[in-house]
């Protein structure tokens, strides 16, 4: 019988140690495991920057491919498109490519992208610029909704804008020296878009 106890309680302390020894194994497993989600949450968040990286750098070489083509202007890049396109056409297509129609800032940006477009499309052209006062009659605004920092109306002559709600988009005229006119956006006429150099 005393037997049986002393096997009995070699039984229960045996049990217990593995208890134990399972317990410490576990314990150690969970910080492992805690470790390894840090870990792993760490890859994700690098992976993520790498992606962020990559997409600038895809960015960045399709700027430098669009200033090959066309030509940088006081921090901008420019690119022509000779196809006559309504305004809405030629700015839905500039924004797929990442820009914006071009909206000179300055006279000397101005006088660039005029000079740009008779070099390129030839000294009797017109090209959408990216302003339109389609909301307010009157109020002129850029791509962005702005109010404009630049106006190079004509004014000698035909005393821009005058078209009224039947014009409400503007153009940049190679034949008036790079001068703004008013037209009506259903009209084609060729276009430059802008791409800002960061």
């Amino acid at each position: 019988m005393a037997a049986r106890r002393i096997y009995l309680v070699l039984c229960c302390l045996l049990l217990a140690h593995c208890s134990l020894q399972q317990a410490s194994t576990r314990k150690k497993n969970s910080k492992k495991d805690s470790g390894n989600n840090a870990a792993i949450e760490e890859l994700k968040k690098k992976v993520g920057e790498i992606e962020q990286e990559l997409t600038a750098m895809k960015e960045l070489q399709a700027l430098q491919t669009v200033c090959l083509r066309g030509m940088k202007i006081l921090g901008k890049c420019f690119l022509v498109d000779p196809v006559k396109k309504s305004f809405h056409a030629a700015n839905d297509d500039c924004m797929a490519k990442g820009g914006s129609l071009s909206t000179p800032v300055s006279g000397e940006e101005n006088d660039q992208l005029y000079s740009y477009v008779r070099q390129s499309i030839g000294p009797e052209e017109h090209i959408w610029l990216g302003i339109n006062d389609m909301v307010t009659e009157g109020k002129w605004l850029d791509q962005s909704g702005s109010d404009l920092r630049f106006k190079n109306w004509e004014t000698e002559v035909t005393t821009q804008p005058d078209g009224g709600r039947s014009q409400n988009c503007g153009v940049l005229s190679t034949t008036a020296n790079g001068k703004w006119f008013d037209e009506s956006c259903r009209a084609e006429k060729a276009s430059v878009c802008e791409f800002n150099i960061v």
